[in-house]
């Protein structure tokens, strides 16, 4: 599979090609891709262009450890250390409520 850089073109026999993120991942946001293709006599076409939107919709995931019990007094540790968020993605901020 071909590896796609900013700015350099890629040649291909093939009208089909896959974007490979494990290999050349993009960062979330809008990019452009163009095709360009050649005739058999050399001749070539007029630049089509598209917009993709790369998102990033995998939701973090929560995980709150503390303990089930302590003496009146005490302080209460909360633990979101084990949270995580699938890559590239990074947990930027912790929200705690006391809900009850």
């Amino acid at each position: 599979m071909p590896e796609f850089k900013p700015g350099q073109p890629v040649e291909t026999d093939d009208p089909v090609v896959i974007v490979e993120m494990g290999r050349t991942p993009l960062p979330k946001g809008r990019h452009t891709f163009q095709l360009i293709v050649v005739d058999d006599d050399g001749l070539q076409s007029a630049p089509d262009t598209r917009e993709v939107i790369v998102l990033d919709d995998r939701l973090p995931t929560a995980v709150l450890a503390a303990p089930g019990r302590v003496q009146i007094g005490t302080d209460i540790r909360l633990d979101g250390s084990r949270s995580t968020d699938p890559a590239p993605g990074k947990i930027v901020r912790y929200i705690w409520t006391l809900v009850s």
